[in-house]
């Protein structure tokens, strides 16, 4: 899979394509199901299979800190997508520059001209340039107009109910991992770097992986049972806490692991946290006592649920 960083990166090759557009914030099963049918339809039309998305998403942009809770940061995306055999990703800067293209430059110098799409799947509430003047609507006139077919994802929804980013969300928050990884059609993996961290864990006999979420809002909270693994890793069980750390005055929302039966260095290392199961809300305690005896129930209840012989 191609990934363009950015459409001043588009180049005269690139031009010929079936494309959709979307923040494929997850990449769930709805998103798959468009995907796949792009694919098909790709190759019925020997053309590359294009996805277009956004980075910050848009709400990320205008809203900031009040944008919805973030899925996947781009890294999990890009590596979700290329599991759908996609072709090319264009990743565009979602910027104040690109937030005041007018709807028909974007239709016409970025859809017509550099990408020369002959195929765009979009959702029907889908709306773009400047103070979103562009609608679903445009876009089929503009197909008429230049050539290219405009289809709605509404006409790939399976089922009686459409999934969506907004639904997997809901069951996120609620603690619903099982719904929520069936809706997404993977699991729910929070990724990043370990960094060096208070090292309050090692003084109370759990140790931990301190990963920063590099998100303005995380879309989970709480203590969970998870799977821990890196390139090539075994997979490691584990007692996580994604959270602020109240009972040692955290100033930000971080994920905390402590691994069953593992000792080596990781700081460092780009790992991937698996939320298999939700234990309990994040809550204060009123000494590192009281908080590694909860802890070591929490590990207790997280090894039942992981049906795990760690410890």
């Amino acid at each position: 899979m191609e990934l363009i960083r950015g459409i001043y990166n588009i180049l005269p090759k690139h031009h010929g394509c079936v494309l959709t557009i979307g923040n494929f914030d997850g990449v769930h099963r709805g998103h798959a199901e468009v995907i796949n049918r792009l694919v098909e339809k790709a190759q019925h039309l020997g053309l590359p299979a294009v996805v277009m998305t956004f980075e910050p998403q848009p709400q990320e942009f205008f809203r900031c800190e009040n944008a919805p809770a973030r899925l996947s940061l781009l890294r999990d995306k890009l590596m979700l997508l290329d599991e759908l055999a996609i072709d090319r990703v264009l990743c565009v800067n979602f910027n104040k520059k690109f937030a005041d293209f007018s709807a028909e430059d974007f239709i016409e110098q970025l859809l017509v001209k550099a990408l020369g799409i002959k195929y765009l799947v979009v959702g029907d509430d889908f709306c773009f340039g400047r103070q979103r003047q562009g609608d679903f609507d445009m876009l089929r006139k503009a197909g008429e107009k230049y050539g290219f077919a405009v289809v709605s994802t509404q006409s790939f929804i399976l089922g009686d109910k459409r999934v969506s980013s907004t639904e997997v969300r809901q069951l996120l928050a609620s603690g619903n991992m099982e719904q929520a990884r069936r809706l997404l059609g993977h699991p729910f993996i929070l990724s990043g770097k370990v960094a060096h961290g208070q090292k309050i864990g090692r003084t109370i006999g759990f140790p931990t992986a301190n990963i920063a979420l590099k998100r303005n809002v995380t879309p989970v909270r709480g203590v969970f049972a998870v799977k821990f693994y890196w390139d090539n890793s075994d997979i490691y069980e584990g007692v996580a806490n994604v959270g602020f750390r109240p009972t040692v005055n955290g100033q930000v929302c971080q994920l905390e692991v402590h691994l069953f039966d593992f000792d080596g260095d990781l700081y460092g290392k780009a790992v991937e946290v698996e939320l298999v199961a939700k234990i309990r809300d994040e809550q204060p305690f009123g000494s590192l006592d009281a908080l590694k005896k909860q802890i070591k129930n929490d590990a207790d209840r997280a090894k039942a649920l992981l049906g795990s012989d760690a410890g």
